[in-house]
């Protein structure tokens, strides 16, 4: 409840009611969930939110399908066929979350052509034709940078952590890492590694690049990786830096262990799974003739060294801090965006 009350009070706003009933019947409309990547607990949780909220609407009758599909390997070829495939399934909606900006843009004006209505979110799209659901990533990333400056005023080397390449999540993360570097110049970034982010990756990564690096301060991270380098800096018998978190329980119960034994402080910053969530009913609303604009923004839910523990409470073991989207709730963000 209190991830639900920090996350929607920034998208709230100043309306008695808002409207609960369909302009148009969505009960015969079909929705289908484009996902590119299912290798790690985000993605994971992602997919499970998803089938909580749909099987609800599914089962009320809002919808007449709402279907997840997910690719092999995350390869925007094979994501291509797969929404192509959609198109001639019929679908009337496709919630994407996308494996490059850029790359799908063909196969996802052909879905637009065919009258579908394309809402991408996490990993967006440029297609003009699609909506789009995001974090600020960038500020996310830059946020970390002022966390340390606060933390450690005379700054230190500094670990990157990355996602996985190509994806715009990954490069919005970095700019704003960067930019924080740029605007805190007692900072340098001194090794820089992709750990997917996944916790096993992450940890090979970091494991294999340690032994050419001096002294790190602290590691900044994309999510998901966090555990995983704290395991490696273990194994390697090097000093544990300030490590910023994704908000997965096994970081959050690490941190909680070492804030316990020696008063370890950090930070720990993601986009909430249940994003998915808020993305099927922006598109059931669409599909209901709402007019919605094409770029909605959600805050990014952040964890600190004070509500550490109440936010790991209502973590459940293996997951990631989240929020799942009511259709209330999608209808205050859209209205938030006019």
């Amino acid at each position: 409840m209190a991830i639900r009350k920090m996350l929607l009070a920034s998208v709230a706003v100043a309306c008695a009611t808002l409207p609960m009933t369909a302009h148009a019947d969505t009960s015969g409309k079909k929705i289908a969930l484009s996902n590119n990547y299912a290798g790690n607990s985000w993605r994971q949780a992602m997919l499970t939110s998803w089938d909580k909220i749909t099987k609800d609407a599914v089962k009320a009758g809002t919808v007449a399908a709402a279907d997840p599909f997910t690719t092999a390997e995350n390869q925007a070829t094979e994501q291509a066929a797969q929404i192509q495939n959609l198109i001639l399934q019929g679908y009337d909606a496709i919630v994407i979350n996308a494996a490059s900006p850029t790359a799908l843009n063909g196969a996802i004006k052909e879905a637009c052509d065919a009258g579908i209505t394309v809402v991408s979110f996490d990993g967006t799209v440029t297609e003009p034709c699609a909506w789009r659901i995001a974090v600020d990533f960038k500020a996310m990333g830059e946020s970390q940078i002022d966390y340390l400056a606060k933390r450690m005023p005379k700054g230190g080397n500094l670990l990157e952590i990355r996602g996985l390449a190509g994806v715009s999540v990954d490069d919005e993360i970095h700019a704003g890492i960067a930019a924080g570097v740029a605007k805190n110049t007692q900072f340098k970034i001194v090794g820089s590694v992709n750990g997917d982010w996944a916790q096993d990756v992450a940890q090979r990564a970091v494991a294999g690049i340690l032994p050419s690096l001096p002294e790190v301060a602290a590691v900044v991270t994309q999510g998901g990786d966090g555990y995983g380098a704290a395991q490696a800096f273990a194994a390697a018998k090097r000093p544990t830096p300030t490590i910023v978190m994704g908000n997965r329980e096994d970081e959050l119960q690490w941190w909680k262990q070492q804030k316990d034994a020696s008063g370890y402080e950090t930070m720990s910053v993601s986009i909430a799974p249940g994003v998915s969530t808020l993305a099927f009913w922006v598109a059931q609303q669409i599909l209901d003739g709402k007019d919605v604009k094409k770029d909605l923004t959600v805050p990014f839910l952040r964890i600190d060294q004070a509500n550490l523990e109440e936010n790991l409470k209502g973590t459940q073991k293996g997951g990631v801090a989240n929020v799942e989207y009511s259709l209330e709730d999608a209808q205050k963000v859209i209205s938030a965006a006019k």
